[in-house]
């Protein structure tokens, strides 16, 4: 089958993790994007989050997706602020003027971007991240500047349990350390052991 050859061509160093592998497949091809009757559109992209312990082959199954898609971005969840993904202000030093800059989830339009480590950012950084996954748009208004930007991106995350390791005597819920509220804009969330 031709699904399978695809998702064995991700990250074909990593043995296994077969069905972590279809999905990112599935999110590199996207859904349909449909229009609503009373306007506006059903996004088509899938969102992923893998959660688990650590050397199970997350980190290589997101950097294996970014290769194989033609815009795809890699941020480290560490490193990674809420002005870095969505959007910011900048001040040109030479001419004084304010200009925008686009963030990763921006530039990544049309493509994939992936978070690595998304249970290091900080809760604030993290909610930037609510209207690029649900509307897929960023919303700006800083310096007299107004804008929306586009951010028809598909998102694949990864994070690692609350304690390091994935109890399997606690609830999906309590090994899970992310809101609620960003959890529900995830479509698949897989737990990796």
């Amino acid at each position: 089958m031709i699904q399978k050859k695809i998702a064995r061509s991700i990250s074909p160093v990593i043995y296994g993790r077969e069905e972590l592998k279809m999905a990112t497949a599935l999110t590199l091809f996207g859904g349909t994007r449909k229009k609503r009757p009373g306007g506006g559109y059903k996004r088509g992209d899938i969102h992923l989050l893998f959660v688990g312990d650590p050397g199970t082959g997350k980190s290589e199954i997101l950097k294996s997706a970014i290769e194989v898609s033609p815009r795809g971005l890699y941020t480290y969840g560490k490193g990674a602020s809420a002005v870095g993904l969505t959007a910011a202000v900048i001040k040109d030093t030479d001419t004084g003027q304010m200009n925008l800059e686009a963030g990763d989830i921006v530039l990544a339009n049309g493509g994939i971007a992936t978070i690595d480590e998304l249970d290091k950012m900080d809760t604030l950084d993290r909610s930037a991240l609510h209207e690029a996954m649900d509307q897929q748009t960023v919303s700006i208004a800083k310096a007299g500047i107004v804008a929306t930007l586009k951010a028809q991106t598909a998102i694949i995350a990864a994070a690692n349990p609350r304690s390091g390791r994935y109890d399997r005597y606690k609830t999906p819920t309590q090994n899970i350390h992310l809101p609620p509220s960003l959890l529900s804009r995830f479509d698949l969330i897989f737990i990796v052991i």
